[in-house]
């Protein structure tokens, strides 16, 4: 019976995720109504403050949720790199790219920070921040990049790759922002580097 019922709780908090992302993304956080929001995912407003206690707690969960997919795929297309520093590099530039995908823009660039406040303390960016912190360890040690605190360097990175996307975020023409601010991150990282590649 338990089980059953925490069954059913994930599946409530599932569905108004989902209700919460596609509201999010189509009309922004404020315009959002929590009773249509609610009736599309088939449950109460009742639902909705015992899972997440209130829209902005449901605001969090959606902002988890996307930066934690964004993360995914940052980590995908690193994978694909030659070396760890090549993964950094091509991890920070996929998140950059990123700002362009109107979901991505909406909820996690401007409505998120709105209502969230600084992204640096969000969870789901702490882990990226802690994921790149062991990267840049690893770099320092194997020499290619210079012997700097590495939390210093994995924050200044992460900082990077989020002041970009945001900037594109918020830009009248995101398309013609994202070289330039590609091109200033690659340029801002390697001047880590021990020497040039």
């Amino acid at each position: 019976m338990a089980r059953r019922r925490s069954e059913t709780m994930e599946e409530n908090r599932a569905k108004l995720i989902a209700a919460a992302r596609a509201a999010f993304a189509e009309q922004g956080y404020a315009a959002a109504s929590m009773d249509e929001l609610t009736a599309k995912a088939g449950l109460t407003r009742g639902a909705l403050y015992h899972n997440f206690g209130d829209k902005k707690g449901l605001l969090a969960a959606v902002v988890h949720q996307i930066d934690s997919e964004m993360a995914a795929r940052a980590q995908e297309r690193g994978a694909g790199a030659d070396s760890a520093w090549q993964a950094l590099l091509d991890e920070g530039v996929a998140y950059i790219e990123m700002a362009l995908d109107p979901e991505v823009q909406r909820i996690v660039l401007l409505d998120g920070p709105a209502v969230l406040g600084d992204p640096s303390r969000w969870p789901s960016q702490g882990s990226c921040l802690q994921a790149t912190r062991v990267v840049v360890e690893r770099l320092i040690a194997q020499g290619t990049i210079k012997p700097v605190d590495a939390e210093a360097a994995a924050r200044l990175l992460s900082g990077a790759a989020l002041n970009a996307a945001l900037w594109i975020a918020a830009s009248d023409n995101p398309g013609d922002v994202l070289p330039k601010a590609v091109d200033a991150f690659r340029t801002l990282a390697e001047g880590l580097l021990a020497k040039a590649l």
